[in-house]
């Protein structure tokens, strides 16, 4: 497989007017580190956004920073650091899920709408993402958003692009509305809850006027002996103080919390972030499942009754990390009836080529959103060469 490095934007149309004009499909590679993310590539040369680096913008006061698409995100958050600032969303580090070097870029972050625990909170990647740059599948470079938030009349590209895996064009350059760094950060860690007394104190907190910037619950043997449910707060020392001292008045019924502030604190929620209680075994199938936080203990049990599972919590249950053995089905049939039955959607995140290839990564659309989705796709990429069939088989 042959592959390509623009260094401009430019070089990245010409390169893929070129790829177009013979239906040529396209490998678009960020840092590489994610290569197991989605179906198995179906293309045949890559289109890399490595040599597309630098910080094109850069307005602490306005809370801005753009940058171009290959740019290694610890760059990007290296420079914000100088100013007090960062990036809100908290986005995950797959290296250690799927075992890879490399840097994760800022390009990468928007395409897969990469967001951690500080979601509940702060949004999600997309919800900072104000500007885009990408070629289109005619080798066009498009523009989309700027500098500011704003109402959009019509299709949101921004959006758009944010999430789709690089299946819709070549991204070039991002522009993300960042925050200021918090001047203290402290976690309540309760121990030895159940899964449901664990999912109503994270409700209870999240429902609070305290404002939590994470809410999970890791069971026993998820990284310690005992279960630990963690409830984070950032913001002002006096301020958490405060919040602190409210928190365990409200959950009090629950236990009395252990406090974690500064790097112990940090360390926590990086492991929570990159669901490195997971990791290992590394042959085990890894899967994200989104669904309502009261749901998340019934749609675990009703895994486990089918099939050897582990799993944790994060965004107050509404995130379930969860690992199963990658043999027949990596647990596709158990885990989708779960959700069906609870409500929500499941992204097998890790797992060997030929289950990626057999069963939907992705959650299965119903034929009118499939038909919509199709669509799109056509719009922006008419001779289907990105990343064909990453999401949907097909697409």
């Amino acid at each position: 497989m042959g592959g390509t490095e623009p260094g401009t934007e430019a070089e990245a149309c010409e390169r893929v007017r070129a790829a177009s004009a013979r239906s040529e499909r396209l490998r678009i590679v960020g840092g590489g580190t994610k290569t197991g993310l989605g179906r198995p590539p179906q293309d045949e040369a890559s289109l890399s956004a490595r040599g597309l680096t630098g910080i094109t913008l850069y307005e602490p006061a306005e809370m801005v920073i753009g940058a171009r698409a290959g740019t290694p995100l610890a760059e990007v958050e290296a420079l914000l650091a100088t100013k007090g600032q960062m990036l809100p969303f908290e986005p995950v580090d797959y290296r250690g899920v799927f075992g890879t070097d490399g840097e994760p870029t800022i390009g990468a972050v928007a395409a897969i709408n990469n967001s951690g625990p500080r979601r509940i909170n702060a949004g999600a990647a997309r919800d900072s993402l104000i500007g885009v740059r990408f070629v289109n599948g005619r080798g066009e470079a498009i523009k989309s958003g700027g500098r500011v938030m704003k109402n959009v009349t019509g299709l949101d590209l921004v959006k758009l692009m944010a999430g789709a895996h690089g299946t819709l064009g070549f991204l070039t350059e991002v522009t993300f509305k960042v925050l200021p760094v918090n001047e203290r950060v402290s976690t309540l860690v309760f121990s030895g809850l159940d899964d449901a007394r664990a999912i109503a104190l994270l409700a209870a907190a999240l429902g609070s006027p305290f404002e939590p910037t994470g809410a999970a619950h890791l069971p026993a043997g998820r990284g310690a002996g005992d279960a630990r449910t963690l409830i984070r707060i950032e913001g002002f020392s006096d301020s958490i103080t405060y919040r602190l001292g409210e928190l365990r008045r409200l959950l009090k019924r629950f236990g009395a919390p252990e406090t974690l502030d500064g790097e112990a604190s940090a360390a926590l929620w990086r492991g929570v972030r990159d669901a490195a209680p997971l990791v290992e075994p590394r042959g085990d199938a890894l899967w994200r499942i989104s669904t309502a936080p009261s749901k998340g203990p019934a749609l675990t049990a009703a895994i486990a009754a089918r099939r050897e599972a582990r799993w944790f919590y994060d965004w107050g249950g509404g995130l379930v990390w969860l690992t199963t053995p990658a043999e027949d089905d990596a647990g596709a049939e158990a885990i989708r009836a779960a959700v069906r039955a609870q409500g929500g959607h499941a992204t097998l995140v890790r797992a060997p080529d030929a289950v990626r290839a057999a069963v939907p990564v992705f959650e299965p659309l119903p034929e009118p959103l499939m038909r919509v989705t199709a669509g799109i796709k056509a719009a922006h990429d008419a001779a289907g060469i990105f990343n064909p069939g990453r999401m949907y088989a097909g697409v």
